[in-house]
């Protein structure tokens, strides 16, 4: 499996931590950046992330800010993109379940690394369940409309 990894300054070293452990668990990963903790903006690295998992060079995506709040609202601008803000190992779950989730985001100012290894290990252990679920999913993307019509 190949996961996108993405985060800003404040989410940098959790991203390095956990890209260390997901090697170590045979992953392949692409990190989209930051490479340091020199301030920077997460929607650079946010849309590049999104692109991959979009057009299936990446399986998922891992995104991290320190709320997680700026770089999970850059990543659901895209429209194949479900990207889930998950603060518990069972929101992952659920996220994965019930919404196909195909990129994490993780809050890293306010989990510690063992709570990010455990909430990561949810959410890539977990798989969609389908079924009336599909049927919300796919009500999710926006119909673009025709020029005077109205939604």
């Amino acid at each position: 499996m190949r996961i996108a990894l993405a985060s800003d300054h404040a989410g940098f070293e959790l991203k390095e931590y956990l890209k260390l452990y997901l090697e170590e668990k045979g992953y392949e990963l692409l990190d989209y950046g930051t490479n340091s903790e020199a301030s920077c903006d997460y929607p650079d690295y946010a849309h590049p992330a999104a692109q991959a998992v979009e057009t299936g060079k990446c399986d998922l995506g891992v995104a991290m800010c320190g709320s997680g709040n700026g770089i999970n609202m850059t990543l659901n601008k895209h429209q194949g993109i479900r990207a889930a803000l998950c603060w518990l190992p069972e929101i992952a779950e659920l996220a994965r379940k019930h919404n196909n989730a195909n990129v994490l985001v993780l809050p890293a100012r306010f989990i510690s690394k063992e709570e990010a290894k455990k909430i990561l290990d949810s959410f890539l252990n977990a798989s969609f369940e389908g079924g009336r679920h599909q049927i919300r999913i796919d009500k999710i993307p926006l119909d673009i409309p025709v020029e005077g019509e109205i939604l």
